[in-house]
C-alpha cells in the first residue's frame, strides 16, 4: 500500500464531508439554490477522486512510479476543479470576482480525465505484458 496516496484519498474524503455538510448546512441562507448544487458537484467530484485515490493506493498489479504519475494528475486535477468549483459557487460571499480564474475548473477537469486515461492505459499495458 502506498501511503501517502492513501492518506491523501483520507485527506480529500473528510473534506470532502465537511464541505459537504457546509454546503448543505453553511451555505443555504446565504447562496442560491443554483450555486448550492453547483458547490454540491466540486463535493461529489472530490469524494469520487477520493475514493480512487483508496483504491489506487492499494493496487498492487501498478509500479509505484506508475501510481505516482496517476496519484499527482488526480490531486492537481481535484484540487483545480473541486476547489474552483467552491469559490465559483461563494462568489456572491467574497470581494474578490472568482470567475477571473474560472478557467482551472476545465483544466482540473482535464487533468482528472487523463489520470483516468493513463490508469486505463497502465492497467491495459501491464495485463497485456503478463500474458504473454
Amino acid at each position: 500500500m502506498n501511503k501517502t496516496i492513501f492518506s491523501t484519498g483520507i485527506l480529500f474524503g473528510v473534506l470532502s464531508v465537511i464541505l459537504g455538510a457546509f454546503g448543505a448546512h453553511g451555505l443555504e441562507q446565504l447562496i442560491d439554490a443554483n450555486a448550492i448544487m453547483t458547490f454540491e458537484t466540486g463535493v461529489r467530484y472530490q469524494m469520487y477522486h477520493a475514493l480512487f485515490l483508496l483504491i489506487l493506493a492499494n493496487t498492487k498489479f501498478l509500479p509505484e512510479l506508475q501510481k505516482n504519475a496517476i496519484f499527482y494528475l488526480i490531486v492537481m486535477g481535484t484540487i483545480l476543479f473541486s476547489f474552483s468549483i467552491y469559490f465559483l459557487a461563494t462568489n456572491t460571499l467574497t470581494s474578490f470576482d472568482f470567475k477571473k480564474i474560472a478557467l482551472l475548473t476545465p483544466l482540473g477537469g482535464t487533468l482528472l480525465i487523463f489520470g483516468w486515461i493513463l490508469l486505463a492505459y497502465r492497467v491495459f499495458i501491464n495485463n497485456r505484458s503478463l500474458s504473454k
